[in-house]
């Protein structure tokens, strides 16, 4: 029998390097999207839905990646909410990768909603660090829209509101809070400065194109607040830093 020979195929230079360019970018790509896993937003008011900072084999790269409220069912936990809108705050620096972020507020309508197709507010925050720090934002009073309130909604229903924190690196982070809506202010939790507060070192501005005014959505007093100061002018806050920070 003859023998066969055996080749040994060398790679040129230029498949090598196309070789390790792709590996340099896979790797890039898998740093990059560990660091938007490392980035997560809390909502302290109304009651969170449930704790989703969790990543494990189901979720890799974290629960709150997944749209719409971060891979967690609707709870029985519900906060009464005004029919007219409520307070919302969140804590939005947990962990590193969150020092700059967008801020989207929604409403989903339902027990279980399957879009939040009803924007409350949007803002801009900037953070003390990269890293994971402290803080709380709030926002005392957004108002549901008028459409809504006058069609869509009656006491006793149910929604839910959806907090979307998008990062510098355009991950969206999603957590949600279970609402029942009211119209008896005696079932509505207070809102007061040790659930509503903002941090000093939370910088917070509005979002708007350039040569539209700013979206007041949420500048609405709470009941028996003076005045409608817009949240984002720096010369007002409705609650101050109270030191309760986690």
């Amino acid at each position: 029998m003859r023998n066969i020979p055996s080749f040994h195929l060398h790679p040129s230079p230029t498949s090598t390097l196309r070789y390790t360019v792709k590996m340099l970018f896979l790797l890039t790509t898998l740093l990059q999207l560990t660091h938007v896993a490392q980035a997560h937003v809390v909502i302290t008011y109304p009651a969170w839905r449930g704790n989703n900072l969790i990543t494990n084999t189901t979720f890799p790269f974290g629960m709150q990646w997944m749209y719409p409220c971060g891979g967690i069912s609707p709870t029985t936990n519900r906060t009464y909410w005004p029919l007219s809108g409520g307070a919302v705050a969140l804590q939005p620096g947990w962990f590193q990768g969150h020092e700059t972020a967008l801020i989207y507020i929604n409403l989903g309508i339902g027990e279980n909603p399957e879009n939040y197709s009803f924007p409350l507010t949007k803002f801009y925050i900037n953070g003390p660090t990269n890293n994971p720090y402290p803080g709380t934002v709030c926002i005392p009073k957004l108002d549901v829209p008028g459409t809504v309130w006058s069609s869509e909604i009656k006491s006793g229903d149910r929604a839910s509101v959806q907090v979307v924190e998008a990062a510098r690196h355009g991950a969206g982070q999603f957590s949600c809070s279970d609402i029942i809506f009211t119209d008896d202010p005696a079932l509505v939790p207070e809102v007061n400065e040790t659930n509503c507060f903002n941090s000093t070192d939370i910088k917070v501005s509005s979002v708007y194109l350039p040569g539209t005014p700013p979206n007041e959505s949420c500048s609405t007093p709470a009941p028996g607040e003076p005045g409608r100061e817009n949240l984002f002018n720096t010369k007002y806050q409705p609650f101050h830093s109270n030191g309760n920070e986690h």
